[in-house]
């Protein structure tokens, strides 16, 4: 079963109830349910009511304006990835679906996700509704060191979330504003896109989908990657770390029908990862 990790904890006001109570998962992760009452209630806080008891309201300020003329369009967590140790993805697969009742999603082993030198193991679990999914990884045996396990040795083997993906309705927007703003997205070479575009149309039209509808020059321009499958399509884009090692990092995503992770964008993604491992020199 699950463990504890606090006892719950219950704040008021006049606007209603906001109950928090957490259990540990993999590493130093908890996991927190929330139990919103009144104006606090989802899916909408109501006016009034900030966001949960104990907070108030900053006032007006500049970046407040800023972002109204210049929106990053990011929506919500798409979905968070956990690396784990070799070895311990399926123990995890089976606290999930024991604990918190989640049914494994997608599956994805060392041959989809590979490159010359490395390669690592997935299963995304995902909750009965699919609107929470967390793919878990582990890494698996490669010619040099993977980047998950360049990751759990730079936290003394100690598991924990690799990314968090955040959703929007326009990569092109949100992508472009993010790196006027500064943030430092990975390099994808120049030949990715030399095949891509017919990978993905072929794709689409084999499952009677309609084409990319985002300008092909503006997405290489900017770098995204782009995949499709029968549902449709994603487009994708992830930063560097935050931080001059291999910490957390994001990835940008929006879907067009695809409810995948980019499995054919796996091999350039990861080339591109082992680009900065071997800057770090960790490769």
């Amino acid at each position: 079963g699950g463990e504890s990790a606090y006892e719950p904890v219950t704040v008021s006001d006049a606007h209603g109830t906001v109950t928090t109570a957490g259990i540990k998962t993999y590493g130093r992760a908890v996991h927190t349910f929330v139990s919103r009452t009144g104006e606090y209630a989802l899916p909408k806080i109501k006016q009034g009511a900030t966001f949960m008891p104990g907070f108030r309201p900053i006032g007006p300020f500049a970046l407040n304006e800023y972002n109204k003329q210049h929106p990053c369009g990011l929506k919500f967590v798409d979905h968070a990835v956990g690396n784990v140790e070799e070895g311990k993805m399926n123990s995890w697969v089976d606290w999930y679906e024991h604990v918190l009742g989640f049914q494994m999603f997608k599956h994805f082993d060392d041959n989809d996700i590979s490159t010359e030198f490395s390669a690592l193991m997935s299963k995304v679990m995902a909750s009965g509704n699919q609107l929470i999914k967390f793919p878990i990884n582990e890494p698996a045996a490669g010619k040099k060191k993977s980047q998950i396990l360049e990751y759990l040795e730079w936290h003394d083997m100690t598991p924990g979330v690799q990314h968090l993906a955040l959703r929007t309705d326009d990569e092109i927007a949100s992508v472009a504003e993010l790196r006027r703003r500064g943030v430092d997205f990975l390099n994808i070479p120049e030949s990715y896109y030399k095949g891509v575009w017919a990978r993905v149309e072929a794709m689409l039209k084999q499952h009677g989908h309609a084409g990319v509808k985002e300008d092909h020059a503006r997405v290489r321009d900017l770098g995204i990657l782009v995949d499709a499958d029968d549902e449709g399509y994603l487009l994708q884009l992830f930063s560097k770390p935050l931080q001059d090692r291999p910490t957390l990092f994001f990835e940008i995503i929006c879907r067009r029908g695809s409810q995948s992770f980019g499995k054919g964008n796996f091999k350039a993604l990861f080339e591109s990862l082992e680009l900065e491992q071997e800057r770090r020199g960790n490769l």
